[in-house]
């Protein structure tokens, strides 16, 4: 096909991997959870190929030759094409029961033989084997990789983390981009929109982190935690996530004056609490019964409560009784009434402790010194559980926790008398 008729070229790219997903979805139903994997991985292929792709134009590795149907200069049907054989075919086609390997090779190599092929539509440079390499290693790769784990529910932390870059992408990169907006101009016009967008990219975050660490799934429907989450940022409100994204797209529309983002807000607030809240809500109810009907009744879906909810996760602080700064902690901790907390001596712990130390009753959280701290403010009220929330993230964790040991806020050595938990004298809690 090389020097071929353009328009065949570019039907065969788009069509091509067309029949042959239809195929594979024909001759081997999905399952829920294929359909989900497929969906994630065509969704990555389909935010990364672009952005990769623009960058090779830009290098000179290839450029397109291509008259109606493109954005930014590049081919929509090849970019389908591209994202259904990249993403969504090898999922539906069972490749995941391969070597990862022999999938990448295979699909590499059709790769470079298809993109001579695909002239004049498809000009290559000098140095197009740089972004072919590229390709596939952070589009191809970690999209098989994303489909992997989501099948065989494998990497918890991992596939997390990449719908957290997926959404990024597509909740606020690909509307900055389409849109275009006038950005402050400023310094104190960026810092203003980065205060803004702090809180509510902070809940977000918290809220996904959550559903790994105590749910042991993630927010995609066809990824689901194995059991209703209740702490964390969803003891105050029962969207974190979309209330999250509705309020980003709101500040995005105060800081660049452009109603888009208004408009996308409102379009997202409708679309989460009417066609997605009844799915959740019956989907929930179904599989978690009794206890996702008093947590849905307890807790509002938009407007945090002040207090955590009395049901919450319930867990157990403990705090040395036998060190003066330590207790008198404690009983700061016990007088803002934390609510499902117990406090306890962290003399009677079965193990000898050296920090203060946080577990949570259900075995799936447990954390010492500034990880602990972020852990029990959460416990108290809404304001304490944001300055948690920040503290509980991985590198301001770090920080605080060396400038806590450098202040004399170490590890210490306390007394192991290991016996019947009870509550430090002076402590109590809800």
């Amino acid at each position: 096909m090389r020097g071929g008729d353009p328009a065949l070229i570019r039907a065969a790219c788009l069509f091509g991997p067309l029949l042959a997903t239809g195929a594979a979805a024909a001759l081997r139903p999905p399952a829920r959870r294929t359909i989900g994997a497929a969906l994630l991985a065509g969704l990555w292929n389909a935010v990364w190929l672009p952005v990769v792709n623009l960058l090779a134009v830009h290098a000179g590795w290839w450029t397109f030759r291509a008259e109606g149907g493109t954005a930014a200069g590049l081919p929509l049907d090849l970019l389908l094409g591209w994202v259904l054989l990249w993403g969504v075919l090898p999922v539906l086609a069972g490749a995941d029961r391969l070597p990862l390997p022999l999938v990448v090779a295979g699909l590499a190599w059709f790769d470079l033989v298809a993109m001579p092929l695909a002239a004049p539509v498809v000009r290559l440079g000098g140095d197009w084997l740089l972004g072919e390499a590229l390709c596939v290693a952070v589009v191809l790769v970690p999209g098989l990789l994303f489909a992997r784990w989501t099948l065989r529910r494998r990497r918890l932390v991992a596939r997390a983390g990449l719908q957290l870059v997926l959404c990024a992408a597509l909740m606020v990169g690909f509307p900055l981009v389409l849109v275009r907006p006038d950005l402050p101009d400023t310094d104190a016009g960026i810092a203003l929109a980065l205060q803004l967008l702090a809180p509510p990219v902070l809940l977000g975050v918290v809220a996904l982190r959550e559903f790994v660490q105590r749910g042991g799934g993630t927010p995609v429907p066809y990824d689901p935690p194995n059991r209703i989450v209740t702490s964390g940022p969803y003891a105050y409100v029962r969207n974190p996530m979309q209330l999250a994204i509705v309020l980003v797209h709101t500040v995005l529309a105060l800081v660049t004056r452009d109603w888009r983002f208004l408009a996308a807000a409102v379009i997202g607030f409708a679309y989460s609490a009417g066609l997605a809240d009844w799915h959740e809500n019956a989907g929930l109810r179904a599989l978690h019964g009794e206890a996702w009907t008093r947590y849905r009744a307890a807790v509002r879906p938009w407007l945090p409560r002040l207090r955590p909810w009395s049901g919450t996760a319930p867990a157990r602080l403990y705090v040395a009784e036998s060190c003066g700064p330590c207790s008198g902690f404690g009983r700061w901790v016990a007088a803002r009434r934390p609510v499902a907390l117990d406090l306890v001596p962290a003399e009677h712990h079965p193990r000898r402790l050296r920090r203060m130390t946080y577990e949570s009753a259900d075995g799936t959280v447990r954390a010492d010194g500034i990880a602990a701290l972020a852990r029990l403010l959460g416990h108290l009220h809404l304001g304490w559980a944001l300055l948690g929330w920040l503290l509980i993230l991985p590198g301001v964790r770090w920080f605080a926790q060396l400038c806590a040991d450098a202040l004399g806020a170490g590890p210490r050595d306390i007394p192991h008398a290991p016996g019947a938990s009870r509550q430090p004298v002076g402590m109590h809690a809800e």
